[in-house]
């Protein structure tokens, strides 16, 4: 009610207009549907209850801009319209809509300072072990030929009802390792029957493109091989792809296995971006969702490109060590003059972690000559580009006769052979990008600064909480996306509502005693 007072009509219909139904039916206002959605991640409410709010309740019928007598509608157009927002960009454009209408309010403004953090979200999935996964996966792809063509599926054999006729949950296997593998083989060999008919020539070609034959498939792929001798094996754990190509349910591929630090999760990670000027209210200005594997620091060059491309770019970007790599801090400034703020991460030399000895920020380095001079005076031999990791940098090396002379050769390497190599940045710009900020976060001042990124933990916790962000209740990454928008929303919502209500106080006098001291001081 205090959103539809200050700010009047937050989504207009013509902002929607694609997201009438298209099949002719009567459409319901989609301006509506999205408040109601909003509200509805807000107050936590299912579709059934969000429906029952329209109908019943006073306070939603005035944000709505409904009559009292409004019989509003069945529970599930909400699923629908929430069907209809995966499509495109039609989600994003909804918190788009809404930021425009706080700029146009006064409430928020471009320039100012921002912040960013991920968090974990598990899929709307049970947690399957890899053989759970192949008898899982076997036993959807044989439910869904049933229903698509009885008929055809006349290579079921008999013993099959019992390992596939019900939901595959498999405890402790006898025989420990050689006993799973054994297992997993038979899964293999029946689903390989079952691709080698439905690739058949005379097999009907849409029962390859089922879905669930089709995961199958890749399910194959990712944990068997052939070996030698054709025999079809079970791939050991370290011969499994990248996490970020296999899943970990046939019913949700977009959900993959992720471990950071402590924590391991089957799902999704998403990524907030809040403001967090002084005098205005913060709110949500950026949300995007990944798959878990993802790591943070790809979506920052993504975030700043979307922030300037809304016109809300900050002045100031406050983020973990995650974001944050000399590159990134050069492309946001020179690309769209954002001040990016985060840890470095330090040194990696024993001399840093000890603090005694010889650290790169030790050594002068002379870029136009291309060489470097350590601490006692001595001049590197050679300087040529090295690829670690896909990461370009320049190694440098000095002379093995004169690090072995150097009366301080312990304070500068372990080796007992080997002269003295620094990795450096790949351009005299990167380099001296690290060195200043490895410099400047040990200042209290940089601290004090950077201090206001705690902040954007709280938001993750408020919505974690009330909105249920750590589970998504959906499968697939476009509707995941759709939730996490509709809850950067809804905190938006309650954000404004509660400063709006809150009244603004002048500031506390001074006392008596500390105005004295400061004006003699």
């Amino acid at each position: 009610m205090l959103m539809r007072d200050r700010l009047d009509v937050v989504f207009e219909d013509e902002d929607f207009a694609d997201l009438y139904p298209r099949d002719g039916r009567p459409g319901l206002s989609p301006g509506q549907l999205a408040l109601v959605s909003v509200l509805q991640f807000a107050e936590n409410l299912s579709d059934r209850a969000a429906a029952n709010a329209v109908r019943t309740r006073i306070d939603w019928k005035y944000a709505l801009g409904l009559e009292l007598n409004d019989p509003g509608f069945d529970h599930t157009v909400l699923c629908e319209f929430r069907a209809r927002l995966t499509e495109g960009d039609a989600a994003d454009r909804l918190l788009r809509v809404m930021l425009n209408r706080l700029v146009e309010a006064g409430l928020l403004k471009a320039g100012g300072r921002q912040r960013t953090d991920a968090t974990h979200v598990l899929a709307a999935v049970r947690r399957l072990s890899r053989l759970e996964l192949a008898g899982e996966s076997l036993r959807a792809a044989l439910e869904q030929l049933a229903q698509a063509a009885p008929d055809w599926l006349l290579l079921v054999e008999p013993e099959w009802d019992k390992h596939y006729g019900r939901k595959v949950e498999i405890g402790k296997v006898p025989g420990g390792k050689a006993g799973v593998t054994a297992l997993a083989e038979v899964f293999g060999r029946d689903g390989c029957k079952v691709l080698a008919a439905a690739w058949a020539p005379d097999a009907p070609p849409e029962l390859r493109a089922l879905p669930q034959v089709e995961i199958l498939r890749r399910v194959w792929v990712h944990h068997y091989y052939w070996d030698a001798h054709g025999r079809l094996r079970w791939r050991d754990g370290h011969a499994l792809p990248p996490a970020s190509l296999r899943f970990d349910s046939p019913y949700d591929t977009d959900a993959h296995y992720c471990v950071k630090r402590d924590t391991a999760w089957s799902g999704y990670r998403t990524h907030f971006t809040e403001t967090c000027t002084s005098d205005l209210p913060e709110v949500v200005v950026h949300v995007a969702t990944t798959i878990a594997p993802v790591q943070d620091g790809e979506l920052t060059d993504q975030i700043h490109d979307d922030l300037a491309a809304s016109g809300l770019a900050p002045g100031e970007h406050v983020v973990d060590a995650a974001y944050v790599t000399a590159q990134r801090i050069e492309r946001a400034q020179r690309v769209h003059h954002i001040t990016l703020l985060g840890p470095v991460a330090p040194d990696p030399s024993h001399q840093t972690k000890a603090d005694s000895g010889f650290d790169k920020a030790s050594f002068t380095v002379d870029w136009d000559h291309h060489q470097v001079v350590c601490p006692r005076g001595q001049t590197s031999r050679t300087w040529k580009p090295l690829r670690i990791s896909g990461h370009d940098y320049i190694q440098v090396r000095f002379g093995e006769a004169a690090c072995r002379a150097c009366t301080d050769r312990a304070q500068c390497t372990n080796s007992a052979v080997r002269p003295r190599s620094l990795a450096l940045l790949p351009t005299r710009e990167l380099h001296d990008i690290q060195q200043a900020n490895r410099l400047d976060q040990r200042t209290r001042q940089w601290q004090d600064r950077y201090a206001i990124r705690a902040g954007i933990e709280a938001t993750l916790s408020q919505n974690v909480r009330t909105c249920g962000l750590r589970r998504t209740r959906y499968r697939g990454l476009p509707k995941t996306h759709v939730q996490h928008i509709l809850t950067a929303l809804a905190c938006n919502v309650t954000r404004i509502a509660d400063w709006i209500a809150t009244p603004t106080r002048s500031p506390r006098p001074p006392s008596h005693l500390h105005a004295l001291i400061t004006a003699t001081g």
